[in-house]
């Protein structure tokens, strides 16, 4: 049962996310990721596998993202202001997803980072152990009447 409605948006606003979770922010701690990547970025990820995370994107042209090194998840950036906001994978059909915490807006106060080190994870560890902690239901909705005429 989702007890806690969280909102967040990159810098610019142009990717916004309202979040579910089914405990207070603080029993979250949120997983900092030691790849190069995640690290330049200062992301620390959050998810709960039974609370819900929708994506809406206001111009798909400044809505990217990034294949990971294993080529497993794509990284969800803004073009426009550079913010890393999630993480996501697909796994038969089914897409999973976790959150940048730091993109989350207001007073939410999350548990203590811990280091999360998936490259020492063998492909198959790494979805597996996804599939068990990221969020399962996940959207992603591009407004199309928002998008600049060229």
């Amino acid at each position: 049962m989702i007890t806690h409605n969280l909102n967040g948006q990159c810098y610019c606003g142009n990717i916004q996310l309202e979040v579910g979770l089914t405990s207070a922010p603080l029993a979250y701690e949120p997983r900092a990721c030691d790849c190069d990547f995640c690290r330049k970025h200062g992301a620390s990820y959050i998810s709960d596998p039974q609370g819900f995370l929708r994506i809406h994107v206001n111009d798909e042209h400044n809505f990217g993202k990034y294949r990971q090194g294993s080529e497993v998840a794509d990284f969800l950036l803004c073009r426009n202001c550079g913010v890393l906001v999630a993480v996501t994978f697909q796994s038969e059909g089914q897409l999973y997803a976790t959150l940048n915490s730091k993109v989350i807006d207001g007073e939410a106060h999350f548990g203590m980072e811990k280091t999360a080190s998936p490259k020492m994870l063998a492909e198959n560890q790494k979805t597996e152990r996804w599939k068990k902690l990221w969020f399962s239901n996940v959207s992603i909705c591009i407004d199309k009447n928002k998008q600049k005429n060229n």
